[in-house]
């Protein structure tokens, strides 16, 4: 606990709020005793927090949110905020997933730590798309998590394919993330498939990977093709050839159409978000430095390219033609892209209960890296973030 702190408003230096600060296992806490402000900050939220040069009236301690809040507390005496820096520093950044917030519940009703473990069941999903079936079958090849250890333990695959072919082409795949059913349209049979980038390098190929991809043609009678929408710009993907990945040869893929889309990488995002942020924190921010700086972020540009690629999606199922959707390791835009679209055609996924559905299915169970993407633990790689 720490008294007489002054919160900045950040838009008007000479309005100052002076309350307590407290620092909880999984909050910081200021608290106005007039009643007037009260904030609070969980540290899982914490991107940073560092010390900002002296003022007449203390030490400043700015606190950046990785849910883009931005809040300056002035500390009277420098052994307090030096403190404070360092206790936030550890319990923003915990050693191990155990220290996390989400498993610090302590309280009278231990019952409710076990609360919401049920509330999904992946085959329930699938049962409500109408899997298995004649065309789709359950696999459970990857019940221990031997195939993939980032795709569920039950995979949904054509039931034409057989156990030797789902595996060669898990070998085949980046990661081992093989092409498994996503999504399916009720009414035509169109369905989304996931998976990663092919390991082609400059010639290889892969017999079980390309007998695969005509089962999950054969899957919808009506299409004559399959789609394939690689999020990534060609270029990258071309790049990729040289570290013995890539993409699929037209070549070697028969009744398979090819569409690259210029998604950018987890870096370009990254870099695009802070300048964002940058032109949001402006001191004296006006509407012409504001679109300028909105402008050479890109950001709008890479919001545009993933809803671009959704609707072309989304379309493309509507027109009764199955997609498979990948990137490099097909956890970060292959989910964006699966959900948004899977969001444009299902009016399920639009409710709270199916929302939740749709993270739980494209982004937990295919193994998205929320820790390392959100910094959950000091062990995290700054690139991954």
């Amino acid at each position: 606990q720490v008294d007489n702190v002054i919160l900045l408003d950040r838009y008007n230096p000479r309005r100052q709020i002076r309350g307590t600060f407290y620092i909880t296992s999984t909050h910081s806490i200021f608290v106005d005793p007039d009643g007037k402000k009260e904030v609070w900050i969980s540290h899982m939220h914490i991107s940073t927090a560092e010390k900002l040069p002296p003022l007449k009236s203390g030490y400043p301690v700015q606190i950046r949110g990785k849910n883009f809040i931005n809040v300056t507390f002035v500390i009277p005496r420098e052994k307090d905020s030096v403190e404070v820096l360092g206790t936030l520093s550890v319990l923003s950044r915990p050693a191990s997933l155990d220290d996390l917030y989400a498993f610090n519940y302590s309280g009278s009703n231990p019952d409710l730590k076990s609360e919401g473990w049920d509330f999904f069941d992946l085959q329930s999903e699938y049962l409500r798309l109408g899997v298995p079936n004649e065309s789709w079958s359950t696999s459970f090849i990857n019940k221990e998590y031997e195939i993939c250890d980032t795709y569920p333990s039950f995979i949904y695959v054509p039931s034409t394919s057989s156990t030797p072919m789902l595996i060669s082409s898990a070998r085949f795949r980046s990661r081992g993330r093989l092409p498994v059913l996503s999504y399916l349209h009720r009414f035509n049979q169109a369905s989304i498939c996931r998976c990663s980038q092919p390991l082609v390098g400059f010639s290889a190929r892969c017999l079980e990977d390309e007998a695969l991809f005509q089962s999950i043609r054969k899957t919808n009678p009506t299409s004559k093709y399959l789609c394939v929408v690689d999020t990534r710009p060609k270029i990258n993907a071309l790049a990729n050839r040289a570290q013995g990945k890539g993409y699929e040869s037209e070549a070697f893929y028969s009744s398979v159409k090819f569409q690259f889309f210029s998604i950018e990488n987890i870096h370009v995002m990254r870099s695009s978000l802070q300048k964002l942020v940058e032109v949001c924190e402006q001191q004296n921010p006006s509407m012409s430095s504001f679109l300028n700086g909105l402008e050479s972020s890109g950001w709008l540009k890479h919001i545009k390219s993933i809803i671009d690629t959704s609707v072309f999606v989304a379309n493309t199922i509507i027109d009764g033609i199955s997609v498979v959707i990948h990137c490099s390791d097909g956890w970060d835009r292959t989910s964006q892209v699966s959900s948004l679209s899977s969001l444009m055609l299902d009016p399920y996924y639009r409710t709270i209960e199916g929302f939740q559905v749709l993270i739980e299915k494209e982004w937990l169970a295919f193994g998205h890296k929320f820790t390392e993407r959100c910094a959950f633990t000091e062990a995290t790689d700054a690139k991954e973030v």
